[in-house]
């Protein structure tokens, strides 16, 4: 069984997801698009759902899926009620619809370890600071044809370059980021 919080915690985990109260419900959204709605009893969710597939996910199991208001429909949007789902069913539907809302480019990120999907989320808001502590004082760094090693060489390299695309590969140690590869 989930719940609103653990869906707030799956959505805020994401690289660029904000959360926004409108209309006194909570909408999770990456810049302007909407990937997940509380209702606002946080009984139930809607979410980014491709419009093709929605009928069959709602006769799959009708007491947990529902279509939206009809006012909506035109929406590549459905919605759940929370207390059926459980946290893993939870995070692989909010993760595919925020999938839906951002570059194919960081379609991967959710899968990497969590120090390296954070690393990369700090990189992208330009938060060089707090990223330091993830990066292993001996980080191998791959970014196509650039190659570094040493954490401050890396940081100099992305004061420099601030917008590196997101890895392919990533190798922990240490809880740190020891080495990033980009192909």
């Amino acid at each position: 069984m989930t719940d609103a919080e653990t869906v707030r915690q799956h959505a805020l985990a994401l690289p660029r997801a904000v959360e926004r109260e409108v209309a006194r419900s909570v909408r999770f959204r990456v810049g302007s698009l909407v990937f997940v709605a509380l209702s606002r009893d946080e009984q139930a969710m809607g979410f980014g759902f491709p419009r093709e597939e929605r009928d069959a996910l709602v006769a799959s199991a009708p007491e947990v899926f529902f279509l939206p208001p009809a006012r909506d429909l035109r929406y590549r949007w459905v919605c759940a009620h929370l207390a059926p789902l459980d946290d893993a069913e939870a995070r692989e539907l909010v993760t595919d619809a925020w999938r839906m809302c951002v570059p194919q480019m960081l379609h991967d990120l959710p899968e990497l370890p969590a120090p390296a999907a954070t690393a990369w989320s700090l990189i992208d808001e330009g938060d060089l600071g707090e990223v330091r502590h993830l990066l292993h004082p001996h980080l191998h760094w791959q970014d196509r044809s650039v190659l570094l090693r040493g954490r401050e060489h890396v940081l100099a390299h992305l004061r420099a370059h601030p917008r590196p695309r997101p890895p392919d590969r990533v190798e922990v140690r240490e809880g740190q980021v020891y080495r990033w590869v980009r192909d």
